[in-house]
């Protein structure tokens, strides 16, 4: 099963689309993820109607709109994982430990906000991944978004993916 995890698109306020190469990327995901600061909603109706399963919350960025249509935290299992979205974790400081304690039934947790990404794994084994913004790289040098896979009910093949700077 084939996973593309992003968040923190920002749109239309830091680029006017998605990137080609994450969008060539839906076709192949069994499941889409989406940690939130989405801003507008037609992301959302992009990725829904696009999408063969969407799992997704808003954030601090997203207005009414948005949350009526999408949960604060979010919970799925997919291919016998245990995934959970949220888009604050707060600080990098004592994350894994704060969000073993806050989710102790995960597996995997995706989380967004920071636009760093992110990928460790807490004492209790639960993943935790931050595929960084695929629009707004802020201080990092590179937009991104992840990609992984679940076989056997492990989580494999986890890659970040760097996108080539956008023309202005």
């Amino acid at each position: 099963m084939r996973l593309l995890l992003m968040s923190d698109t920002h749109l239309p306020r830091r680029a006017r689309e998605l990137p080609a190469p994450l969008l060539a990327e839906l076709p192949q995901a069994d499941v889409v993820v989406h940690a939130g600061d989405w801003v507008d909603t037609a992301t959302l109706d992009l990725l829904e109607s696009r999408s063969r399963r969407l799992v997704a919350v808003y954030g601090n960025n997203d207005g009414p709109g948005l949350r009526a249509r999408l949960p604060e935290v979010a919970y799925a299992d997919i291919g016998g994982l245990r995934f959970g979205v949220v888009h604050e974790t707060g600080p990098a400081r004592g994350r894994e430990a704060r969000c073993a304690e806050r989710f102790p039934g995960l597996d995997v947790l995706v989380f967004g906000h920071s636009h760093i990404p992110w990928d460790t794994t807490a004492p209790t084994g639960l993943r935790l991944l931050n595929p960084g913004s695929p629009t707004d790289r802020r201080r990092q040098p590179y937009c991104t978004y992840m990609t992984a896979s679940v076989a056997g009910g492990r989580l494999v093949d986890v890659a970040l993916h760097r996108l080539p700077p956008r023309r202005t």
